[in-house]
Formats: structure tokens, C-alpha cells, sequence
């Protein structure tokens, strides 16, 4: 799908659109950009990286509630040696960065995933920052490190396993509602939106459970460091274009 930026907004009044509560972005291309550059893939996450940050400032801007960002997956510990300790080095930069500036903006964040893995000092970096975030109300920004759908689920099947063998659960009492209870997103609605630029046609194991009735965009020939807030109003006003059935007629 090509999104006609000059378009935008043109059926929706911003008065008059509904927006989505929750929006999900897989933030995909940075290694293709620095690519067609010349560039080394460390520059591509670089420049993601500030780009994250200017859409999660324009999102919270116009009043979007929840903002989840797909920053490193389980999978991505594949890629080369350098390239990671690259991302490494990246992540601990911009969380001291959201420490200063996104606090300032009322931006609250959580952290999805299995943060044990990460360097001491990255761990205490994630535990400052949403330790610093329970005292801010506004936008709630999910930033997906170390995540993956599919053991996601896992450990919240895990936990409750654990309570059924502890006797405090019993077996039939275990319903969506139970599981949802378990998940990284606790206590959040469901993504309403997922944004996928790059043109890749694929979930990428991202939020496999919270997604089921979510809206997909992929916007073809747009990679992350070049997708802009007139990229994601075009996103929300197709949003708003979709008729949401939940199955129903």
C-alpha cells in the first residue's frame, strides 16, 4: 500500500477523526537505508533510532494513548557480532536521552521483553527510566527490546502453569482474560493499529496474541529512518477509513 501523502487528512477533518488508542510500528528498513547509502547498517539504526523519537513525540502530540515500537526482537541476536554490539551501544544511548527529554514530554514508558539478558548497566538504564515514568501521565510507549510474540506467550502460559501447580488457579479458570493477564501488556488495550513500512508482508512474531483483531498498514518503498508524522496521519486516516467487524457482520 502507498500512502499518497498529499492526501492526507483530506476525508477526515482532525476534529472529526476517531483515532486509534493504541498503535503498534514495526520499525523496519534501517539496514536498507544505510545500504542504498553506502553506509554502514550501524548508521541506519542511528538514524532510526532519532526518528523513533520524533514520531513518538508527534504521536503523544496529537493525543494518541499507547505507542509500541518494535525496537529488538529474540531473533535479531542472529545477525552479525558487531551489528548488535552496535545496537547495544545505541539502546543505552537513547534511553539516557528519553530519561531527559521524553520525562520532560509526559511520555511514560514500559519495556516489553525478556530484559535479563541485557549488560548490567542497559538494565539498570530500563529500570531508572520506568521507574522515572510512574510519575508521568501521558502517552504510554511500549519499546519492544529482546521481544518476541511467541515467548511472550510462553511465559505467560509459564506463570500460569505455575499458579495452577501452586493450587491458587484452577485449570478451568484459565481464559483469555487470564492469559492477557500475563502478557508484557497487562492491563493495556489491544494495538488498534499496526504500521509496518518497508513493504515487508509479515508479523515478524510481533504482539502474535494482542494483534488478532488489529488493523495492518504497510507502506511500500518508506523505510524507518525516512517514515515522517505526514507518513503516520496518512496511516491514521486510513484507520479511520477501515470498517472494524471483530468477526461480525
Amino acid at each position: 500500500m502507498k500512502p499518497s501523502i498529499e492526501s492526507a487528512g483530506d476525508s477526515f477533518p482532525r476534529e472529526e477523526r476517531v483515532l486509534p488508542r493504541h498503535v503498534g510500528i514495526i520499525m523496519d528498513g534501517n539496514g536498507r537505508w544505510a545500504k542504498q547509502r553506502g553506509l554502514p547498517r550501524s548508521l541506519g539504526h542511528r538514524a532510526g533510532a532519532i526518528n523513533f523519537k520524533k514520531i513518538a513525540r508527534y504521536g503523544s502530540s496529537i493525543g494518541l494513548e499507547y505507542m509500541t515500537v518494535y525496537a529488538f526482537s529474540t531473533e535479531n541476536w542472529k545477525r552479525p557480532e558487531e551489528e548488535v554490539g552496535a545496537l547495544m551501544v545505541l539502546f543505552k544511548q537513547y534511553l539516557k536521552d528519553a530519561l531527559r527529554d521524553f520525562l520532560k514530554e509526559r511520555i511514560k514508558i514500559h519495556f516489553l521483553g525478556d530484559t535479563s539478558v541485557f549488560s548490567p548497566d542497559l538494565r539498570e538504564l530500563i529500570q531508572e527510566t520506568e521507574e522515572a515514568a510512574k510519575q508521568q501521565e501521558g502517552m504510554i510507549l511500549n519499546i519492544a527490546m529482546n521481544y518476541g510474540g511467541r515467548s511472550e506467550i510462553v511465559h505467560a502460559v509459564r506463570q500460569l502453569a505455575r499458579q495452577v501447580q501452586e493450587g491458587s488457579l484452577s485449570p478451568r479458570d484459565i481464559d483469555e482474560e487470564a492469559l492477557s493477564s500475563h502478557l508484557y501488556t497487562a492491563g493495556q488495550p489491544d494495538p488498534d493499529l499496526i504500521i509496518r513500512p518497508s513493504g515487508e508482508y509479515r508479523t515478524s512474531n510481533f504482539m502474535l496474541w494482542q494483534a488478532a483483531y488489529a488493523e495492518y498498514i504497510i507502506m511500500e518503498d518508506i523505510l524507518w529512518p525516512d517514515f515522517t508524522p505526514e507518513h503516520l496521519e496518512w496511516a491514521l486516516d486510513e484507520y479511520a477509513r477501515r470498517n472494524r467487524r471483530f468477526g461480525g457482520i
